[in-house]
């Protein structure tokens, strides 16, 4: 097992879940329409989805690995396109944070963590960013794929948790921060940007 492997993924994906996004813009503006409990709810629903992305990840591509040596490197591939395109859209977008107040009436708990959960299961590119994110993390030679996106996706839901959460209770001071400081959403386009690429050439130049 290689520890060094996971603490890369760990880092890698607290650095993309602190990035601007529409899923993390969504549990702040909640949080600071209706408050933090509405923006847990939120929280909890998303990171719930991602289990459905890693099941269909495990299965899917661990079939494709044992197959073929050839098919993983093509998967690994596109993967690392698809992450430089990604750098490329972010390089492309603005780097404000708009943070507007929901103009929605407060749903109850449980309709936000359906509403959450429905939002991340339906989103066809959280499994293809699972897809191109995840194989290049394979982290041991003796323990299965499935076991091993498994646990992937279990470390990327527990710091999404974390992160997402830690947004939703201290939404109130972020967006003042971000009122006050405007060149944040520079910085943090620019970060989401340099983890792209960095995972990209990580892809390409790891083995299997």
């Amino acid at each position: 097992m290689n520890l060094e492997i996971l603490v890369a993924f760990v880092m890698a994906s607290a650095a993309l879940a602190i990035s601007p996004g529409p899923d993390n813009i969504f549990v702040l503006a909640q949080s600071v329409s209706y408050g933090r409990k509405y923006g847990l709810a939120t929280v909890v629903g998303l990171v719930s989805g991602c289990l459905v992305h890693t099941t269909l990840l495990a299965f899917g591509v661990s079939a494709i690995i044992n197959k073929s040596d050839m098919l993983f490197w093509i998967i690994k591939l596109f993967g690392a396109a698809y992450l430089l395109y990604l750098a490329y859209k972010v390089f492309k977008s603005g780097g404000s944070i708009d943070v507007a107040e929901s103009s929605v009436s407060p749903k109850g708990l449980k309709d936000l963590f359906v509403t959450g959960f429905t939002m991340n299961v339906l989103n066809p590119k959280v499994t293809i960013f699972f897809l191109a994110f995840f194989p290049g993390f394979l982290f041991s030679e003796t323990l299965g794929t499935v076991w091993q996106f498994y646990i992937l996706g279990l470390l990327f839901m527990a710091v999404t948790f974390f992160i997402f959460g830690g947004i939703a209770v201290l939404a109130g001071s972020i967006a003042e921060y971000l009122k006050k400081h405007p060149n944040t959403g520079t910085f943090l386009k620019w970060l989401q940007i340099v983890v792209f690429v960095g995972i990209a050439a990580y892809l390409l130049l790891s083995d299997k």
